[in-house]
């Protein structure tokens, strides 16, 4: 599974404006709500802030990683945000964010859980992919870079 293809215009938001870490949690869920439905919006978020309550992740570099697995989602899930100013995230290297990327798993499948996260974690290592990704301006750009940027290391 790419992770452009977990991706669509709906759930990308560029130039996104929030207050706190919850309030871009809640806004990246209600991103995937077109796809799900409003009846599990809650108990996402809820997942997601758990497990963003037990450790931060926030990787380093300007990148957020909020992820968790529920039984609230069959399969994989994921929403990005560029965000227009930086915004604390308790990251690892005390730097603000600026990118995150939601990815929300089905506790069944906790290996495509794990390379997913190693994936988004390959591609935004890359100094030259995030500065990309910085001067998108809008989410089709956004979209067509994380396209690119896969292909370059796993579509053969």
């Amino acid at each position: 599974m790419n992770l452009f293809s977990l991706l669509e215009a709906q759930t990308v938001l560029h130039q996104l404006v929030v207050k706190n870490k919850e309030e871009l949690i809640s806004v990246l869920v209600d991103a995937l709500e077109y796809k799900l439905g409003s009846e599990n919006m809650e108990e996402i978020k809820s997942a997601v802030i758990e497990r963003e309550n037990v450790m931060s992740t926030g990787v380093g570099k300007g990148l957020g990683i909020p992820h968790c697995k529920t039984d609230a989602v069959e399969e994989s899930q994921a929403a990005f945000a560029l965000l227009q100013e930086p915004l604390e995230f308790d990251s690892i290297d005390g730097e603000p964010v600026r990118m995150v990327f939601l990815l929300i798993s089905p506790n069944a499948k906790n290996s495509l859980h794990i390379k997913l996260l190693s994936r988004v974690s390959k591609l935004m290592n890359s100094g030259s992919f995030r500065e990309q990704i910085l001067t998108c301006t809008s989410r089709e750009e956004i979209l067509k870079a994380f396209q690119q940027e896969e292909e370059k290391y796993f579509v053969s």
